[in-house]
């Protein structure tokens, strides 16, 4: 009897082992066997039911603070994934700005010490210019990660869908499946002309300016009089060459042998493409130029090699550089599966327009104006037209640039950033169309604001707006066949309007959600308008037309119904 209490004793003085849970520790109705013995004469069911409730309470205050933790978890590993996607970025920026030479190239022989501190020291007037890292496209990483995956996997799985309803339904009308794809065969009509033109084009483009610089070049490095003059003199037969050589010429064939809409936005596309190239080739070498003119710290100034600017005028970029940081091996895997997808996007339209626009245009009859029709076309445009949209924005801006940087093993795979996260228009502008971007940024907005001395912001913005639209607004009426400025008003009105409404201060969901619909709403009312306005053309031909009939919107006035020539259509 004795040795059984003396080991209750020493069972109870025994320190107590640590609990999990401190409010249970902390209670003194819970402390362990001795407290129970020694509470037991108040009762065992008010032990039992307070115990109980206890137990209940501390499971419930886990049960939150679990809640709480995974919830902080969540916030903590976001906030902490952004700061570090910003910090590499600005370390990255930070690189290239910091690097001591130009990266290495393969195509052309090293510099000398001279020319790599004349390149080195080398910055445009009135800042810096662009700087080329190496770094991968976005969707090439997000695709990695399987949540994403799923939603390229979706807009597959849609396009399976629009080939067995064009199947399905052929197979209704005909007795069979009807595989023959008219449309593409029209709207890629006369493509060896359209390939005699593009050569000649680059050809021109190779030559001319390239040679024009060259002679310039000997009149700032020789004994003539009068140098300024043969810089006005060479410049304004760049400018002309510009005009009539790649701008009208080009122009001239596609309108008078009516080409199809697919080849004209081939031929003017590149056009333009090359237009800018040549505008930036003697953008960044001119100033070069001048300044060794001016210092003298050398026997001749740095002149671009001809093989770097061939590379220049095939690299996905709109900036020229001597140097672009290089990729060291070529993934043919990877070109084939871009060009792949790229005729899959093409495909993919194909259906989009069969399926989704063609019916609903063939359907409606064309009538005066009428505010109930125009509101359902708008809204039955939306889904083609933001199908277009994407489809035309992984196509080009990431498979074919992805597909020609990778063959050229160039390095900077920037065409883009993540505008869909966009909460401003002003973002959506920065982040849509990266290549593009820059060139209108570097050769528009801050030579303006050189010339005027970094005054007029408002004004410099307004001009690179404009001449955006109208570049936008002739390559579709070029292409098209018709004047019709929807495109230009949505730039000029909406576009500056939503530039300063949804600015960059504007954040939170919200102002996504509101971009998103604007962005839905205009595509709808471009694929609308300009698809009754083709239809519109081809249903009421003009027999003498004016040139106000020829400005004048068709769709407007156009009464028939349609015709035989719709089937072709």
């Amino acid at each position: 009897m004795m040795e059984s209490e003396d080991d209750g004793v020493l069972r109870c003085r025994a320190p107590p082992k640590r609990t999990p849970f401190p409010d249970l520790a902390s209670d003194g109705s819970s402390n362990g066997p001795c407290n129970q013995g020694q509470q037991q004469g108040n009762g065992g069911d008010h032990i039992t039911s307070n115990g109980k409730i206890e137990v209940e309470q501390v499971i419930s205050k886990k049960l939150q603070l679990k809640r709480k933790a995974e919830f902080l978890k969540t916030d903590l590993m976001h906030q902490l994934e952004s700061q570090v996607n910003d910090f590499m970025d600005s370390l990255i920026e930070e690189s290239a700005i910091l690097e001591p030479a130009p990266v290495p190239a393969v195509f052309s022989p090293p510099l000398s010490d001279k020319e790599r501190g004349k390149l080195r020291n080398f910055r445009p007037p009135h800042g810096e210019g662009k700087h080329f890292v190496s770094r991968r496209s976005l969707l090439d990483e997000l695709l990695e990660v399987n949540h994403i995956r799923t939603i390229y996997h979706m807009f597959i799985a849609l396009l399976v869908l629009l080939i067995l309803s064009t199947l399905v339904v052929d197979f209704i009308d005909e007795g069979r499946p009807v595989l023959h794809f008219d449309l593409l065969v029209y709207a890629f009509g006369q493509f060896p002309l359209v390939l005699c033109t593009w050569i000649c084009m680059f050809l021109s483009v190779l030559l001319v300016p390239y040679s024009l610089f060259h002679l310039w070049v000997q009149t700032q490095c020789g004994s003539y009089t009068h140098p300024g003059l043969c810089s006005l003199l060479f410049g304004s037969a760049f400018l002309l060459y510009q005009a009539v050589g790649v701008g009208f010429l080009p122009t001239y064939v596609v309108v008078t042998n009516s080409l199809p809409p697919a080849s004209c936005f081939i031929v003017i596309l590149e056009q333009v493409r090359l237009m800018m190239k040549a505008h930036s080739f003697v953008r960044e070498n001119v100033p070069r130029v001048l300044s060794w003119a001016k210092e003298k710290t050398s026997p001749r100034p740095v002149v671009p090699q001809v093989s770097q600017y061939i590379y220049f005028l095939f690299a996905p970029t709109l900036i020229y550089r001597d140097k672009y940081p290089r990729n060291p091996v070529i993934r043919w895997s990877y070109v084939a599966t871009k060009f792949l997808q790229v005729l899959g996007c093409m495909f993919y339209a194909y259906y989009v327009f069969v399926r989704l626009c063609i019916p609903q245009f063939r359907s409606i009859s064309l009538q005066l104006f009428d505010r109930r029709a125009m509101v359902l076309c708008v809204f039955n445009s939306i889904l083609p037209g933001v199908l277009i949209l994407f489809l035309g924005f992984f196509s080009f801006l990431h498979c074919w640039l992805n597909a020609f940087g990778e063959m050229l093993q160039f390095a900077d795979r920037m065409f883009y950033k993540d505008w869909w996260n966009s909460t401003s228009f002003a973002n959506y502008y920065r982040t849509w169309n990266v290549v593009v971007h820059n060139w209108l940024y570097y050769y528009v907005y801050r030579d303006f604001l050189w010339i005027s001395q970094k005054r007029f912001r408002p004004v410099a913005m307004l001009f690179v707006f404009t001449l955006s639209a109208v570049v936008h607004e002739y390559i579709l009426a070029i292409c098209f066949g018709f004047f019709y400025p929807v495109l230009f008003c949505l730039f000029m009105c909406f576009g500056m309007m939503f530039n300063f409404i949804l600015h960059d201060q504007r954040k939170g969901p919200i102002w996504n959600i509101i971009m998103w619909t604007s962005l839905f709403l205009g595509q709808g009312v471009i694929i609308c308008l300009y698809s009754q306005e083709w239809y519109a053309r081809h249903y009421c031909p003009l027999k003498e037309p004016s040139l106000l009939e020829l400005l004048k919107p068709r769709s407007w006035s156009c009464q028939r119904g349609l015709t035989e020539d719709s089937d072709r259509l």
